[in-house]
């Protein structure tokens, strides 16, 4: 299903709003989604045979009004009765094991070509730092990656290589792969290859805390050639603010205590702890996904970033309205 167009760089490409996994775009997904296919055959049968046979005693054996008050004859003990329950199940459940075993393998133990595209994505509540290591770039909660193709000669997959700065999170875009988590002091691996262009729509599926909810993400999949042209735009200087209210803005940015938590380019704003807003206006949304990012939302957030994401860790900074509207001025800036 394709809906709305957002803005930010890929906002023209044909947005996958439903993050259906029955809907496959990649290769990961689609061995995912066959294996759940005969998973779900297996379990209907069992329904069926189950709840026919329950149906067909009750039916059968229900009292009649010629039934006097004794209790029936007992039987104990059935050899083929017990041998159905028994080895029937164990049958079922090792075929399971097989399947979904060759399933994990396949997906896991892949070899992708040595120039596959390595992106690291970093877990923090609640949010996704995302690293480019072959480009140097640094973003956060969007990914950029060219498409692939179904023809494995043709395929360009892309590996993510998963971390968390603090809890455990759980990357998840189902119609790319399946869920993987991000365990800290542990690095995990895992990789996708789109067959379209567009932009999927994905989530932390691992309860992180009390805004695991709003920890969204988005991969937004575009032709090797406007994927290049995104690496372009994301390792160009940012351009320097031009107007005195742009102007006054870098200056409240650095005279506060934003420069402790964010990183802009090769300035002194070096921090760690929040995104890096090198790029900020190249991204379709403000706050992992959880509003577009416009200057209304931007404005919003600066002002004060509980109103949009309770107990997101960004505190209201008691900034005057001229400092809102000079700083967003001069966030506007970096694109």
């Amino acid at each position: 299903m394709t809906g709305v167009h957002a803005q930010g760089a890929g906002a023209d490409l044909p947005t996958h709003m439903v993050a259906d996994m029955f809907k496959p775009l990649s290769r990961p997904a689609e061995m995912i989604h066959e294996t759940s296919l005969l998973v779900l055959v297996i379990c209907a049968v069992i329904f069926v045979v189950v709840a026919g046979l329950l149906l067909y005693i009750v039916v059968r054996f229900r009292k009649k009004a010629t039934d006097n008050t004794q209790e029936p004859p007992q039987i104990y003990g059935s050899t083929n009765i017990e041998l159905a329950w028994t080895v029937i199940p164990i049958l079922i459940t090792v075929v399971l094991i097989l399947v979904t075993s060759r399933t994990i393998g396949e997906v896991q133990n892949a070899k992708l070509p040595e120039d596959a595209l390595q992106i690291r994505v970093v877990g923090h509540q609640w949010w996704w730092e995302v690293h480019y290591p072959q480009y140097g770039i640094i973003t956060a909660n969007e990914i950029h990656i060219p498409v692939s193709s179904k023809d494995p000669q043709k395929a360009r997959p892309t590996e993510l290589i998963l971390q968390s700065a603090d809890v455990i999170h759980s990357f998840w875009v189902p119609q790319l792969a399946g869920k993987t988590d991000l365990i800290p002091n542990r690095t995990n691996k895992m990789w996708v290859d789109p067959y379209t262009i567009g932009t999927y729509f994905g989530n932390c599926a691992e309860y992180c805390g009390t805004q695991h909810a709003n920890m969204l993400l988005r991969v937004i999949v575009d032709t090797p050639e406007n994927f290049e042209k995104w690496v372009a735009n994301q390792k160009a200087p940012v351009p320097p603010p031009q107007t005195p209210q742009e102007i006054e803005g870098r200056r409240l940015y650095y005279a506060n205590a934003c420069v402790n938590c964010h990183t802009i380019g090769e300035s002194v704003s070096k921090g760690i702890f929040g995104p890096d807003l090198t790029k900020l206006m190249t991204r379709q949304t403000i706050g992992a996904g959880v509003a577009p990012l416009n200057h209304e939302n931007l404005l919003s957030w600066v002002r004060d970033p509980q109103i949009l994401k309770v107990g997101c860790l960004m505190p209201n900074m008691q900034l005057l309205d001229n400092e809102v509207e000079a700083i967003t001025a001069y966030l506007e800036t970096l694109k």
